[in-house]
């Protein structure tokens, strides 16, 4: 036996009112969505935040050096000329006017006094001691050693005391064959040491030395024996 639905049962006559209110509730919901908002009661609900700061190397801070400036130069004072009232009673003479350019006008000229020219002192002529011509006693060598060995006085004191040597005798034969500059160069006893400087200086004239055929001073030596015979 077929069961019949009535009128009120039947749910397909409602569905258009249904789908009405679920497209409005539907509605309500998304428009509560949007308008809904949240509170932060507490700071902490935020969150943390780790902020790591790097100590980076600060750049020295270098300074510009002050340059001092000079003070700005006194204000120029500008004089005015000045205008003397001349009284009409008092007689003014006509002051010549002489024109500072005048082209003959004299000019003092400083003129420097020569002073007297200085004597130069001459110069000692240079001593060889090896030249081109050397000296020569008059008869040479052999008539020096002749005349040394007569001339020479052995000192008495000096043969007292068996004192003997060797004493050699340095002078200059100068340009004009004299002997100058007699000096002792080594000694043995003053004794005997004073007798060959005495002999030397009583040398006669050499022949003067030459150099480029011009006479020149010229150093000589000699050696004085002296001996006991025994």
């Amino acid at each position: 036996m077929e069961q019949k639905k009535t009128e009120k049962a039947n749910l397909e006559n409602k569905r258009g009112f249904f789908f009405e209110i679920g497209f409005i509730a539907t509605l309500a919901v998304l428009l509560l969505a949007f308008e809904w908002s949240t509170k932060v009661e507490k700071a902490e609900d935020l969150g943390t935040v780790d902020i790591n700061v790097e100590d980076e190397e600060m750049a020295p801070i270098t300074e510009q050096p002050q340059v001092e400036l000079p003070p700005p130069p006194p204000p120029q004072q500008t004089v005015s000329d000045v205008i003397e009232i001349v009284d009409d009673k008092v007689v003014v003479d006509d002051v010549p006017w002489q024109d500072v350019e005048d082209q003959d006008a004299e000019v003092p000229v400083d003129i420097p006094v020569e002073t007297a020219p200085v004597e130069e002192e001459p110069e000692e002529p240079q001593v060889f001691f090896i030249v081109e011509e050397m000296p020569e006693f008059p008869g040479g060598e052999l008539a020096l050693r002749k005349y040394l060995a007569e001339n020479v006085k052995y000192p008495e004191m000096a043969k007292e005391n068996d004192i003997q040597g060797t004493v050699y005798v340095r002078f200059v034969v100068d340009t004009d064959g004299s002997v100058k500059n007699v000096e002792l160069m080594r000694g043995v006893d003053p004794l005997l040491d004073k007798e060959a400087l005495r002999v030397v200086s009583s040398l006669p004239k050499f022949k003067p030395g030459k150099q480029r055929g011009k006479a020149v001073k010229v150093s000589h030596q000699v050696p004085i024996k002296f001996a006991l015979a025994h």
